[in-house]
């Protein structure tokens, strides 16, 4: 759903930039209470992550396909505030390193794919979790509902835009109703993918989930060949498993993205996107401009003279990934360590009682 230049207005685009830099400066005040020594590695891993899957667009309808958005996953996974930060990372490198999504257009971007997602899927995810019982398996249906309803939550916010400054006369109300529903379709795809990974991680390290914090998990110890419940002193034994180091999920992670991005991707479908189909179909990419990085040695994901189309592919994803994990991590150090100053700041000029 990467909105390129010339699909909204420039007053509108504006408008948008300055409502995403907003959410962005709010997300990195709330991202300092989320984020620690473990969980701010993680957040960059997580953007490299949905940098490496949103390459992989699966085919939803004839001649449609659909690839992750990202924010549900995010979101259940590090928090909502650093959640809007992960995928403002992924879609920052995407336009300035692949041309992919317009520059002007970068806000809409923001508002679309980081905020919007974020909102809606992390407010289905935490209100679900309020009403069925307290287990992994019901986090991971909750986090697949907030993912399946996040990516249509996009596609309205686009609607919406396009209504207030699209750039040429076709309909809102035939764009909504394309818009809506080829990505329900594709927040199916979303949901799955979501599901899978929050599942994934749950059943290794649930400690890592920021949305299952407090998921009450009963330690199991082995008697005599037998799994069966740890008696009441064991939350001493789930705390120090809780302090384990994060240095294998990571490898483990960065890994799974590198190969994605890197082979995987070059097996993902090769048909337009959601929006690229209904703005090819309703005629709304009429105006259209080239992007201002479109002459970028990585543009189109692609590497510049290299002829080999799956090498050129394996080596522009790998590339897009380490550029991800490398400018993710240091925000996400950067905030956490400002946030430790601060607090260290606080405790030393506290007046002793």
């Amino acid at each position: 759903m990467h909105v390129p230049d010339g699909f909204i207005d420039a007053p509108v685009s504006m408008a948008a930039g300055v409502a995403a830099a907003g959410a962005v400066a709010l997300s990195l005040r709330g991202a300092r209470r989320e984020l620690d020594e473990r969980t701010a590695p993680l957040a960059g891993l997580v953007a490299a992550f949905i940098f490496a899957v949103q390459m992989l667009n699966f085919p939803v309808a004839a001649g449609t396909s659909g690839h992750l958005l990202g924010g549900a996953l995010a979101a259940i996974l590090v928090g909502p505030c650093t959640g809007v930060l992960c995928v403002s990372v992924v879609l920052l490198m995407q336009g300035i390193l692949f041309a992919d999504g317009g520059l002007t257009a970068l806000g809409v971007n923001v508002m679309n794919m980081a905020v919007v997602t974020v909102v809606v899927a992390y407010a289905v995810f935490r209100g679900l979790l309020r009403l069925l019982p307290g287990t992994r398996r019901s986090t991971t249906v909750a986090a697949f509902a907030g993912a399946l309803l996040s990516v249509p939550g996009a596609a309205v916010m686009f609607t919406l835009l396009y209504a207030i400054g699209g750039t040429t006369d076709v309909p809102p109300g035939k764009v909504f109703t394309a818009m809506v529903g080829v990505h329900v379709l594709i927040g199916i795809g979303e949901a799955a993918i979501t599901a899978a990974t929050v599942g994934a991680v749950l059943a290794v390290r649930p400690d890592l989930v920021h949305g299952a914090r407090g998921l009450a998990t009963p330690l199991k110890l082995r008697v005599g060949g037998v799994l069966v419940d740890a008696p009441a002193a064991a939350p001493v034994a789930v705390v120090a498993r809780s302090a384990r180091s994060t240095k294998k999920v990571w490898a483990t992670g960065l890994v799974t993205a590198l190969v994605l991005a890197g082979f995987v991707s070059y097996y993902a479908s090769a048909s337009p996107d959601g929006l690229e189909k209904v703005a090819a179909d309703q005629g709304i990419d009429q105006k259209v401009k080239e992007h201002a990085a479109a002459d970028s040695p990585l543009a189109d994901y692609s590497v510049k003279d290299v002829s080999d189309a799956r090498l050129s592919g394996g080596l522009a994803g790998v590339i897009g990934v380490g550029a991800t994990v490398v400018a993710g991590t240091g925000i996400f150090w950067t905030v956490r360590r400002r946030r430790t100053d601060e607090l260290t700041a606080a405790s030393t000029t506290s007046p002793v009682l």
